[in-house]
């Protein structure tokens, strides 16, 4: 809920490029990846963009059938450059 809300709370205040550093994550359940997943639509709906950056290898393994959806970024400099 937490991703949900700071999501909305960022397009709202008009960030349209948000870059997401997971790099602390070492799971996502079902839940978290429905949290990613309408955190996406909620900025692709109001003309962004939103990338992943710095995904263990645990979450990678997880999100793997999600890199068509989301762009994915291994390092911070990179990932902001990528932004349109």
């Amino acid at each position: 809920m937490v991703l949900r809300d700071m999501m909305r709370d960022l397009v709202t205040k008009g960030q349209r490029k948000i870059l997401l550093n997971l790099g602390d994550v070492t799971y996502i359940d079902s839940t978290g990846i429905g949290e990613l997943v309408s955190a996406f639509t909620t900025v692709r709906h109001r003309g962004g963009e939103l990338k992943l950056l710095n995904l263990t290898k645990k979450v990678h393994d997880l999100l793997t059938k999600l890199y068509t959806v989301f762009d994915v970024k291994d390092d911070e400099a990179t990932a902001v450059a990528a932004f349109k």
